[in-house]
């Protein structure tokens, strides 16, 4: 039984596993998107999401529970300097997840797991408000 067991072990042992997610999560912020599969994902978006949190924060201790987790010195500055001013009005959801298909070799479903851009926010915030004036419209007609 996995009682109180949370989180996947995606077939690792911890050690394997907590290296590997510290590697994406680096190569996730360095690159700003990488293809992996859906359950490695899926596993990434809260960490790389706390990582966010943890550079919006932008004092010094944040700063070095960010170095504690990602070893790389120049992502780090990336993430808490410019990253942290694409987010700072956003209140979470920083990642997409895009499925792109199978992988040939072993069948494995793949995924594209991103940030989002500097103007996504402004963009789904425009497009809400036309749909907020729309529904008024209608309701005014009838």
């Amino acid at each position: 039984m996995r009682h109180r067991k949370a989180g996947k072990q995606l077939g690792r042992n911890t050690s394997h596993r907590r290296a590997m997610l510290r590697n994406m999560v680096t190569s996730l912020f360095e690159h700003e998107q990488i293809v992996t599969t859906d359950a490695k994902a899926k596993v990434v978006r809260p960490v790389a999401e706390k990582m966010i949190t943890l550079a919006k924060r932008g004092d010094l201790h944040a700063r070095r529970q960010a170095l504690a987790y990602m070893k790389d010195k120049g992502v780090i500055h990336k993430l808490f300097g410019d990253l942290k001013d694409r987010y700072l009005d956003r209140q979470g959801g920083y990642l997409r997840i895009v499925k792109k298909g199978v992988r040939k070799g072993d069948g494995a479903s793949v995924s594209v797991i991103q940030l989002l851009p500097a103007d996504e926010s402004a963009k789904s915030r425009e497009k809400k408000a036309k749909r907020s004036s729309a529904g008024k419209k209608k309701e005014e007609k009838g």
